[in-house]
């Protein structure tokens, strides 16, 4: 695997800026290069020797295409329409930039729905009660945990409040690095990317043991070399 040259987590840099503040703290953590275009984040890869440059707007089509095949696959019929999840603290640019981003996959949004909102109609919320409910969703993701408070009332949710959630992976690498950097005599593990690249995908492996296990072992090898 060339890590530089693999890109992922484009959700968090749809829609932002080059020096939105979680652009900033997210790139210290992706071993691929970020750059700012007219103020704009665009990701830059290496393809038969040359630079190339795209924004997240252009990355995050070809996902939706592939899951437009999946389903279509699946579902043995043609998908024009979607609806579309999104956190809850995306803002109006990264929520229109989902949209567009929807369109150059060939894919008529419907509407976009909050995160909060798709988990309590997925628990069966949205059966029809005159009563109304409060009720506190807590979404455990591929990289952040975040928190909601939703009310629920006829089938209809309102979020009233939102928690952003810490990024778990990164958070993780950072305990580790430093955990090395003093058992170690300063080693610093960031200045090389392959290494941080390696640790970050065994924090996300244990993590994700930890959804069924009480205690799970981190293993990297050569680490150090």
């Amino acid at each position: 695997m060339n890590p530089t040259n693999t890109v992922f987590d484009v959700k968090r840099l749809i829609g932002h800026r080059f020096y939105h503040e979680a652009v900033q703290s997210d790139t210290k953590h992706w071993p691929f290069k970020v750059i700012n275009s007219k103020g704009k984040a665009k990701i830059q890869v290496r393809h038969c020797s040359k630079a190339k440059q795209f924004f997240a707007e252009q990355i995050s089509p070809i996902v939706m295409s592939k899951m437009k095949e999946t389903a279509e696959a699946y579902l043995g019929e043609e998908v024009t329409d979607a609806v579309i999840t999104v956190p809850a603290c995306f803002n109006d640019n990264q929520r229109n930039a989902t949209i567009d981003a929807a369109k150059i996959a060939r894919l008529n949004v419907l509407r976009l729905i909050n995160e909060p909102t798709a988990a309590a109609i997925a628990c069966g919320m949205d059966r029809k009660s005159e009563r109304q409910h409060s009720v506190l969703i807590f979404d455990w993701g591929g990289g952040t945990f975040d928190t909601s408070i939703v009310f629920t009332r006829n089938r209809e949710f309102e979020v009233k409040a939102v928690g952003d959630g810490e990024d778990i992976n990164s958070r993780l690498v950072d305990h580790h690095v430093e955990m090395i950097k003093q058992a170690h005599a300063g080693k610093d593990l960031t200045i090389n990317k392959k290494v941080i690249h390696c640790l970050k995908k065994a924090c996300e492996t244990a993590k994700r043991m930890l959804t069924s296990a009480e205690f799970t072992k981190l293993v990297v090898e050569s680490l150090l070399d």
